[in-house]
């Protein structure tokens, strides 16, 4: 965390501040696409974010290790520690857990509901000892506490020009295109920790199943049954993005070229998926370095226009919504997420 960023938070404290520092430092090596995006908010609210994506990949950590010496009931042990320990911090109990001391900073900041870390903390322990779903419905459960739940703890820090009710179900519908467009990726990564977020009924419905997908993971050979699930799971995905895009208007005007550039990069791995033929059972597929800098660069010029709308040296006017997908086919280099 820079000194500039915490400054502007006004964390004053030094153990607040290294704490916050931790926090930017797990969001930066573990999500480099929303670590970028984040640079785009206003200076003050950067640490907040930090601290709400600090936390959830300290926790995914827990659940995610592929250390063989870390057994099951070592990790629950792990999270239920960590759930104690966020817990007190919520209540003003204090601790030294730097990640939860910016988390619960941040929760009295901005006065985000305490009730959506729990339901984040009940679907982490869930990846535990659940390893598949049997339904799309069951999987969209699972992820408003996964997912829903991050996009929902952001709003009071991005602020918003509608009233916070009508934009929090687009927030929520934003997380979770994000973390279906990760499972997307990660489905070869998923299956050597044991899990299939692929529901069931939509791999059924085009003859294949998990014995399928581990079989072809581990020969390395595609097959045309799980090429089709895969194209049907990224359709899906396309049509949760379009039901986030109408909540960015509703977003704070400084807030909007963050999260739309969020959207497109996100948005750029379900192209780069196709592009590869589907083959994430065998390899992440990635979006080139100088996608991602367009992209980039596309949202400072927003950054600037919005910071000269709210200074009032221009009208307001909303930034255009990003589209659910761009229908490109790109070369694929370079690892985005």
């Amino acid at each position: 965390m820079t000194d500039r960023e915490l400054d502007a938070a006004g964390i004053t404290d030094p153990a607040l501040r290294q704490a916050y520092r931790q926090c930017r430092r797990l969001n930066a090596r573990h999500g480099r696409t929303y670590f970028l995006a984040t640079r785009l908010l206003p200076v003050e609210h950067r640490a907040a974010v930090h601290a709400l994506y600090g936390f959830a990949r300290w926790a995914d950590d827990i659940v995610d290790t592929l250390d063989p010496t870390v057994d099951v009931d070592d990790r629950d042990a792990a999270l239920r520690a960590l759930h104690g320990t966020l817990t007190e911090g919520l209540r003003g109990s204090g601790g030294d857990e730097p990640v939860v001391l910016a988390l619960a900073d941040t929760a009295r900041r901005y006065a985000i509901d305490h009730r959506l870390f729990a339901d984040f903390m009940a679907a982490m322990r869930a990846d535990l000892s659940v390893t598949g779903y049997a339904t799309y419905a069951e999987l969209r459960s699972y992820m408003h506490g996964s997912a829903a739940v991050i996009g929902l703890q952001m709003l009071p820090v991005l602020g918003t020009v509608a009233p916070r009710e009508v934009a929090a179900p687009h927030a929520a519908a934003l997380g979770v295109a994000f973390q279906l467009t990760n499972f997307l990726r990660d489905v070869g990564e998923d299956l050597d920790r044991g899990r299939v977020y692929l529901p069931a009924d939509l791999l059924a419905a085009h003859g294949a199943d998990r014995p399928l997908l581990c079989w072809s993971r581990a020969t390395g050979r595609p097959d045309p049954r799980i090429t089709a699930a895969l194209r049907e799971f990224e359709a899906l995905t396309r049509g949760v993005y379009r039901e986030a895009v109408p909540g960015i208007p509703m977003l704070a005007d400084v807030s909007r070229p963050c999260v739309r550039t969020a959207c497109v990069l996100y948005g750029g791995i379900l192209d780069a998926v196709a592009a590869d033929g589907y083959a994430v059972v065998h390899r992440r597929a990635a979006v080139s370095r100088r996608r991602r800098a367009t992209v980039a660069a596309d949202g400072l010029v927003r950054v600037a226009a919005a910071r000269l709308r709210v200074r009032g040296r221009q009208p307001v006017a909303d930034l255009p919504s990003p589209p659910a997908s761009t229908g490109s086919r790109r070369p694929v280099h370079e690892e985005v997420a």
